[in-house]
């Protein structure tokens, strides 16, 4: 399975929302790069993504976006192959 890595927050909804979904897709471990307990990290974040919100989510190398990307892709019947692809 492909390595998960998502900046986020504690209280963020959609972070939540998008570690539910991953685990549903049986995601056993997602690296998490909190940028509430790390403000560096928001801006590497920012740096690497464009954005400023969260979550931001990498399916390996890959990225996805934020939740609604996410959730984009399921409907679209495409992220079980891409969680296989890694």
């Amino acid at each position: 399975m492909a390595k998960i890595t998502m900046y986020c927050t504690a209280v963020c909804p959609y972070c939540v929302r998008a570690e539910r979904l991953l685990r549903r897709k049986g995601v056993a471990e997602i690296e998490k790069i909190r940028v509430d307990l790390e403000p560096q990290r928001r801006a590497e974040m920012m740096e690497r993504t464009g954005r400023r919100s969260v979550p931001q989510i990498y399916i390996g190398s890959r990225h996805i976006g934020g939740c609604e990307e996410l959730e984009a892709i399921e409907h679209e019947g495409r992220l079980t192959s891409l969680l296989a692809a890694g």
